[in-house]
């Protein structure tokens, strides 16, 4: 089956590829100290512990002034070896920790990159040739905290090779890659594993200022019975730059069963392996556009509008649509004044009702610049929820305290949170 689907799907996938003719798919940190940290606490009017909104499911919350737990990750490149051909080596290496509260406590500990890059090599005309565990082509709307599209795993590929006027990538990765044994005898009985093959043509130039990236996932299915399946997704995304200081990016993804993400490592992702028990039935489409601003010194502001529906043959749809803006306002070079505001509505033909929430933040912020990216930042925040009594279950679900709300249809909560890369 896995070489039946290898040979149906990636001579597909390629022609598409070369058909459309830049970055690089991988993330490629300079050599040094880099890391990522989160963290921050609070209350709501309600008491205790700081209260988050959202409805949690298929969809992603506003994060500003609602993120209720702990997040860090941190690691160093290195050089390890250089050839007398110039060819170079480099190791990276990452740890990370997460906590679902605002203490990181007895948070577990990962390895989240270890793998080492080939460079410079004379016969990959600037790609790169990589294995290892490492994130891959992960592109985000910040406001949502989410990686509309995500090939992080286990793998192994070649990076950024020059071709037409863009670039290619390929990759393989294998994703739940274990076994499920019989506890009685032993015996191997069946596998959640999946080969999944990765394409990313990035860079084609089709505007002034605007270029098209292309992303494929072919997903494999490592089970030993009928009841696992086959997948893939392709997205298309339309990035254009120098828009008022910043730019904008347009995304259209579709994916079939495993290839939509679903029951796979996190968060509406696609791009990684969903579970391979979701049949051909299963489908995601997803159109959004994102646009983050910087047209003078002092205000920016991110904008976003999405659409997502979810199939399958035995719950029907479920469609999430969401639209938010983060204004932001440096009144002077360390301080800034930031609001954001989202509205977020899920349906699902199981449930019977809408789900509606609204929610709104006003973040005082001391910051390293007066742009939207600086970071690190240290904020005082404000928000404010409201949901229809259908959102009311989902809500309380969604939130870290617990189910403070009850039948309420509205909240307030306040605290610190900084965020801070480098």
């Amino acid at each position: 089956m896995m070489n039946r689907f290898i040979r149906r799907s990636l001579p597909a996938a390629i022609a598409l590829a070369l058909s459309c003719g830049a970055a690089m798919a991988g993330d490629h940190e300079p050599e040094g100290f880099h890391g990522y940290v989160r963290a921050g606490g609070g209350t709501s009017n309600h008491g205790g512990t700081q209260s988050c909104y959202g409805l949690g499911g298929i969809t992603m919350a506003y994060r500003l002034g609602n993120e209720c737990d702990s997040f860090t990750e941190l690691g160093y490149t290195q050089q390890l070896a250089k050839a007398a051909n110039g060819a170079t080596f480099v190791g990276t290496f990452w740890a990370d920790a997460y906590k679902n509260s605002s203490d990181f406590g007895d948070a577990k500990l990962g390895v989240s990159k270890a793998y080492i890059e080939a460079k410079n090599l004379p016969f990959m005309n600037g790609g790169i040739v990589w294995v290892g565990k490492r994130h891959y082509y992960r592109p985000d709307i910040h406001m949502l905290d989410m990686q509309y599209i995500n090939m992080n795993g286990t793998g192994g590929g070649i990076d950024g090779y020059p071709l037409g006027a863009g670039k290619i990538s390929y990759a393989v990765f294998k994703d739940n890659d274990f076994n499920t044994t019989d506890p009685a005898t032993g015996r191997v009985i069946d596998s959640p594993s999946a080969l999944r093959q990765n394409i990313v043509y990035e860079g084609l130039p089709v505007n002034s200022n605007g270029t098209l990236d292309f992303a494929a996932s072919f997903i494999s299915a490592q089970g030993q019975d009928k009841t696992t399946h086959d997948g893939w997704q392709m997205s298309v995304f339309h990035r254009q730059a120098k828009v008022l200081g910043g730019g904008n990016t347009f995304g259209v993804q579709y994916g079939v069963g495993p290839g939509t993400g679903i029951n796979g490592p996190c968060c509406a992702r696609i791009g990684p392996s969903g579970s391979t028990l979701l049949g051909s039935d299963y489908t995601r489409l997803r159109v959004f556009d994102d646009i983050v601003i910087q047209p003078t010194r002092d205000f920016s502001m991110e904008f976003v509008a999405l659409y997502q529906r979810d199939k399958n043959g035995k719950d029907g749809a479920t469609t999430w649509t969401t639209v938010g803006t983060r204004p932001v306002y440096a009144f002077a070079e360390n301080f800034k004044l930031q609001a954001e505001l989202g509205v977020t509505q899920l349906k699902s033909d199981k449930t019977p009702g809408t789900q509606r929430l609204t929610k709104l933040t006003i973040a005082p912020t001391i910051s390293l610049a007066r742009d939207y990216w600086a970071r690190p930042e240290l904020r005082f925040f404000v928000s404010y929820g409201k949901w229809n009594e259908a959102a009311g279950k989902a809500v309380n679900a969604f939130n870290n305290s617990g189910a403070v709300y009850g039948s309420d249809t509205s909240g307030v909560s306040y605290g610190i949170h900084m965020e801070a890369w480098w």
